[in-house]
């Protein structure tokens, strides 16, 4: 649960969101000076948000820095990149003059996709057709000469369950579409990738020589989509691989009229012992509670195919760009205000685990962590993780937003990274932007800056910048 501030009573908090609440009720959204902050030196929060806006669309300090970043190339967990990327990232948080900025030590997992990989389809009838497939994140490599077998094509695990002895020495063919009848398309991400995830562990329990995944995508195309998969203890070790929509569609299709067609693939992917890699850490520390931390963060890893752009080199910039708004409009947040940078999301999560278990955290109350990990298209609102009454007095000051673009704060929220820090009673918040073009490049060879609008990505880094600098004055 969240506990209130030291030195803070219930009817203290009340009354700051009820003054908040009675300026929204009684004022304009252009009535720029009449609420301020408890400290009247402080300017008021209308202005200052538009003080963010506009410095921040003129600048555009985060697709400047975001630009620098995908320069380093893909940032594949444990790779030479990944590494070049923390020693950038820290530089230029020095170079933006933040009150501390410092590297924690985090052991990560290292996979090297390797240099071989190709797919076809095997067919008396049509013969050879090549088809492009990716080897799944993690996945184990398949023998030299590749694996070519017959193929069971199911659409969820307990249709593979099912299948019984037909699933035997075949590729299991995991061929569900993501459903497009989603407003949101993270819905429809949600509903399919437990298939990716654990696609190789339901084929090897069925008995299957292999793993077979439709990418994860809306788009119909011939880019495969990588991402993360496990194997569990006491099954054997299958490889896993991607296929593209186009492809998926093409075999689902020969094998309507062929069922004993046959498909080969081939990949060269392996692991390596772990390796030590860094959270990269910046902040503005507190004027008056400086043990009190709002985080704001996003994950410095990508996956290997593209630089990630926006999975999550969007989150990365957009957290330092909102650290920088705070910093050079000369504001003094009560709180400190931290971007963390956080390595190996996409690989294991264990970036975000070691932070929340350091033993730099006990000197330290997280009241708040907010991560930007849905791409940087234009910002729509805020998702929260917390007590029903934290909701809603953050629901409160939503109006707030709205010379920003923002419209609404919801339940439900939060990230990979910064779930590990619920345990011990932080608020969770996600930024959520537009996401109809989102799965159009995640985790595939398309997630690059050219897909990124400037002006959508500093909208973000806007938001964040206020909404941190917001709770760092008030609580929560």
């Amino acid at each position: 649960m969240i506990t209130l501030q030291r030195g803070d009573s219930p009817g203290k908090k009340n009354k700051t969101f009820q003054r908040i609440a009675a300026f929204l009720i009684l004022s304009s959204v252009s009535a720029l000076s009449v609420m301020a902050v408890p400290r009247r030196e402080e300017q008021p929060l209308q202005e200052t948000a538009l003080q963010m806006l506009k410095k921040g669309l003129a600048e555009q300090g985060a697709f400047t820095l975001l630009k620098k970043l995908t320069a380093v190339g893909s940032r594949l967990t444990g790779s030479p990149q990944a590494a070049t990327a923390v020693e950038l990232m820290q530089k230029e948080m020095q170079d933006l003059g933040f009150d501390s900025v410092r590297l924690e030590p985090t052991t990560v997992g290292r996979w090297i996709r390797g240099d071989k990989e190709e797919g076809r389809i095997v067919s008396q009838q049509f013969g050879d057709i090549p088809v492009p497939v990716c080897a799944l994140g993690g996945s184990i490599a398949t023998p030299e000469d590749g694996i070519t077998a017959g193929v069971l094509e199911v659409r969820s695990i307990e249709e593979l369950k099912q299948a019984g002895e037909k699933a035997k020495g075949k590729i299991i063919f995991f061929n569900r579409a993501m459903n497009p009848a989603y407003l949101d398309t993270f819905q429809s991400y949600g509903e399919v990738a437990r298939l990716r995830f654990a696609g190789a562990v339901e084929a090897a329990r069925a008995g299957g020589a292999a793993a077979l995944i439709r990418s994860l995508t809306l788009e119909i195309d011939d880019l495969p989509h990588t991402g993360n998969m496990a194997y569990e203890p006491g099954l054997p070790q299958v490889p896993a691989v991607a296929i593209s929509t186009r492809g998926a569609d093409r075999l689902s299709e020969i094998l309507r009229n062929e069922p004993e067609v046959k498909f080969h693939f081939q990949t060269s992917c392996r692991s390596l012992p772990p390796v030590t890699s860094h959270n990269v850490m910046g902040e503005i520390r507190g004027a008056e509670k400086p043990e009190e931390i709002i985080l704001i963060g996003g994950h410095l890893d990508s996956w290997d195919l593209s630089p990630g752009a926006h999975d999550d080199g969007s989150g990365c910039s957009q957290s330092v760009e909102a650290l920088r708004l705070i910093k050079e409009l000369g504001l003094k947040p009560r709180r400190t205000i931290r971007a963390v940078l956080f390595m190996d999301e996409e690989n294991g999560g264990t970036g975000g685990r070691d932070y929340a278990r350091s033993e730099n955290r006990k000197k330290e109350i997280h009241r708040l962590a907010m991560e930007s990990d849905r791409g940087g298209f234009l910002p729509l609102g805020f998702g929260v993780s917390g007590p029903s009454s934290v909701v809603e007095r953050l629901q409160k000051i939503a109006p707030l937003f709205e010379p920003l673009g923002l419209n609404w704060i919801r339940p439900g929220g939060g990230g990979v990274d910064i779930d590990p820090l619920a345990a011990s009673g932080t608020v969770l918040i996600g930024l959520v932007p537009d996401s109809q073009r989102y799965f159009e490049v995640h985790h595939s060879a398309l997630d690059i800056l050219e897909k990124v609008n400037p002006r959508e990505l500093e909208l973000g880094a806007v938001a964040m910048a206020f909404l941190a600098y917001i709770i760092a004055q008030e609580g929560i």
